[in-house]
């Protein structure tokens, strides 16, 4: 009797085994460009924090919860960068500041993503902007993941947030009175694919 217990318990802890590798398989999410905005914001001479976003996003994110691993791959094109003034969106894609001509994307591709239980709480990497790379770390302010139920379709949401400065990547023009420190924040939302 014990031997055929035993022989069932091990039976199903090896079915366990088996299933529980499998639902731990890394999964990828496709970034959904509607509902994916990197924003910047910055002191404008002291007056106020200007806030600003580019409106095209591409990239994907995989993700193992359990082996506690995962990267991000992300491409920006520039050339959308939304100020609220198509006069102002010429001004700061000219060769002092994005220099969207020579530079029309900016990337940020993971090297490590730290984990907090099954939830990731960071992600560092490099982040190329005007041919530049240096490495930043986002801080994971949210993270979701459920059923989109409308794209009926598993999805996951990030908000991250990091500080850059302007000089460090050719683009300090007016700095101290124009802030040189950025803040970037992203609001992710990724299907998976």
């Amino acid at each position: 009797m014990k031997m055929k217990t035993f022989t069932r318990l091990s039976v199903a802890c090896v079915a366990l085994g088996v299933f529980g590798t499998a639902w731990a398989a890394p999964e990828t999410y496709i970034l959904d460009n509607n509902h994916t905005f990197p924003r910047f914001s910055y002191s404008h001479f002291g007056y106020s924090t200007q806030l600003s976003r580019f409106d095209k996003t591409s990239g994907s994110i995989v993700i193992d919860r359990a082996a506690k691993t995962g990267s991000v791959d992300v491409t920006i094109d520039t050339t959308s960068v939304s100020t609220g003034s198509a006069l102002f969106n010429e001004h700061i894609q000219a060769p002092d500041f994005l220099d969207t001509t020579q530079y029309p994307t900016a990337t940020f591709k993971s090297t490590a993503m730290k984990f907090q239980g099954e939830t990731p709480v960071s992600v560092t990497g490099d982040l190329t902007l005007k041919g530049i790379t240096k490495p930043v770390t986002l801080k994971i302010t949210s993270f979701k993941c459920m059923p989109n139920p409308i794209m009926q379709k598993d999805a996951c949401g990030v908000d991250a947030t990091t500080m850059i400065k302007r000089s460090d990547f050719n683009m300090g023009k007016y700095a101290p009175n124009v802030g040189d420190e950025v803040t970037l924040s992203i609001a992710v939302e990724a299907l998976k694919s």
